[in-house]
């Protein structure tokens, strides 16, 4: 029998939008424990977005790239008889958010810039508008599932 699941931790929301999808974006850019520098670099990111597209507000830009970025399926491997198939499976709404927010950092990390704040704010400008590696990384998960359509039945 396998042991039970831990309970899961209630994160509080974040201090300047009083939201937890923030809250848990700042968690997932903070490095070493650091969570005031995570908290600068997504609140100069924010700023910056909101200055460079003219919009009133940042955090709904945000959001939108965050969307943009969730996958809807994606493919899990499944051994069956000795060969391992590539099964489509669809993805739950929390799996949805943490891959996105995964996605749009590590792309950030491997952007050019000078400040994560930058790179940050240039990837969620770009997942808002539809472009961008995040967005792509999304098509290519989708595709990956589309191709193993056939091996749905194994799900």
């Amino acid at each position: 029998m396998r042991r039970r699941r831990p309970e899961r931790r209630e994160i509080l929301p974040d201090p300047v939008y009083n939201d937890l999808v923030v809250a848990k974006f700042i968690n997932n850019v903070m490095d070493g424990g650091k969570k005031s520098i995570a908290e600068k670099i997504f609140y100069g990111a924010i700023k910056q977005v909101e200055g460079k597209t003219k919009a009133k507000d940042g955090l709904e830009l945000f959001k939108k790239a965050l969307e943009n970025v969730a996958p809807v399926l994606e493919v899990k491997s499944k051994r069956i008889g000795g060969a391992t198939y590539q099964v489509p499976i669809e993805v739950s709404e929390r799996r949805r958010v943490a891959l996105a927010m995964r996605w749009i950092i590590s792309y950030a990390k491997a952007r050019k810039g000078r400040t994560m704040a930058d790179r940050l704010a240039a990837e969620i400008i770009a997942a808002a508008n539809n472009d961008g590696a995040s967005v792509k990384k999304k098509e290519d998960t989708h595709r990956m599932a589309e191709a193993n359509k056939a091996f749905s039945h194994f799900r």
